[in-house]
């Protein structure tokens, strides 16, 4: 079975290291140069090059040559991991076997951008990894393999997709020789069930203290490493929130954001439930017992 891979994050570059170990025959890849839409971003090419297997950097996949040179290698099947864009029906149709897409959540919900991020945010105990067979909508193909997976309290951004990660490297041992020999179970999904998760912006990430305590840490590590991290903006310029923990503060007559304590952990912010200790910022913050962030 002839596989083109398309993909520019870290988990497609992961995802090509491990086909390599397979009995697979890789035909091509399409890839990105570096650009801003993705922290996770990841360059293929030198993988596929040392791997002797032909590459291309496609800005946009459907344009005629991108087509003409995926065209060109003949493959049966196309997967599509970590791209963030829909596919053009005329991408869609170019393998026989179809186009093989990735989504880490529990499909049909949670459908569209940042699943890791908003799972994360929203305080959600699982999520899952899923491939399905993609079609012209945004993950809403039939489904051939899925894994839920815990999200544990001390989960962060990095250890959440460290660990869908392992989990989908051990789906695809299983799904790829059931794919080449067409004896995959197909599941369709209830499209009445399905939520749509929306692009988030930089604003998404600024810290407002009159949320609970809860609600903070959860924004915290959502955008941990690999994203770009949760912000504040203090004395004029924007820190960077990498770490907290939750911290009981039981006055009701401390507005949020004020500094209640200066612990060698970091500075106390009162938030509108309890409190957040600050152990990780950039830079380090320089604040006093009463100050506000």
């Amino acid at each position: 079975m002839r596989i083109l891979l398309i993909g520019t994050v870290q988990f497609s570059y992961d995802v090509l290291k491990e086909l390599l170990t397979l009995p697979a025959d890789l035909v091509g890849v399409c890839t990105l140069k570096k650009g801003s839409q993705h922290s996770d971003y990841a360059d293929l090419s030198q993988l596929a090059e040392e791997a002797n297997i032909p590459w291309r950097y496609c800005p946009e996949i459907h344009d005629t040559d991108s087509l003409a040179w995926i065209k060109s290698l003949q493959p049966d099947v196309i997967f599509c991991f970590g791209w963030s864009r829909l596919l053009p029906k005329e991408v869609l149709e170019l393998a026989p076997f179809g186009v093989m897409g990735f989504h880490p959540a529990a499909l049909p919900a949670n459908r569209g951008r940042h699943p890791i991020i908003w799972a994360l945010a929203l305080g959600l105990q699982e999520t899952a990894s899923t491939f399905f067979f993609m079609d012209e909508g945004a993950d809403s193909g039939d489904i051939i393999s899925q894994k839920v997976i815990p999200i544990l309290p001390s989960d962060d951004a990095n250890s959440l997709y460290l660990r869908i990660k392992n989990t989908a490297i051990q789906q695809i041992r299983v799904w790829l020789p059931a794919l080449s020999s067409k004896s995959n179970a197909r599941t369709l999904q209830d499209h009445l069930l399905a939520n749509n998760w929306r692009k988030r912006g930089p604003n998404d990430g600024l810290i407002d203290w009159r949320m609970p305590a809860t609600g903070i840490h959860n924004l915290v590590r959502a955008l941990a490493f690999p994203y770009p991290g949760a912000h504040i903006i203090f004395q004029g310029s924007n820190v960077k929130v990498w770490k907290t923990i939750e911290t009981t503060c039981s006055n009701q007559n401390i507005e949020p954001g004020k500094v209640v304590a200066i612990t060698s952990d970091g500075p106390v912010v009162k938030a509108g439930i309890d409190a957040i200790t600050l152990l990780s910022t950039e830079p380090t913050i320089k604040c006093k017992l009463s100050d506000y962030l």
